[in-house]
């Protein structure tokens, strides 16, 4: 299970919600009842040390 970030445009009202990656779920908003938006997250991946970029690959000379 994932959870992701719902806004909804009517009345601005920000909540999280778990569901399975695979689905498509219509979620109301907990405070008016109209239909939220997804809202977008970044990753919180970092990438540090060698090995991650294709200059690491290059044999050296």
């Amino acid at each position: 299970m994932a959870r992701y970030d719902y806004r909804c445009p009517s009345c601005g009202t920000t909540f999280e919600v778990e569901h399975p990656m695979s689905e498509r779920p219509e979620i109301a908003c907990p405070n008016c009842g109209k239909k939220a938006e997804k809202l977008f997250a970044a990753s919180g991946i970092k990438f540090e040390g060698t090995g991650f970029y294709n200059t690491d690959q290059r044999s050296k000379k």
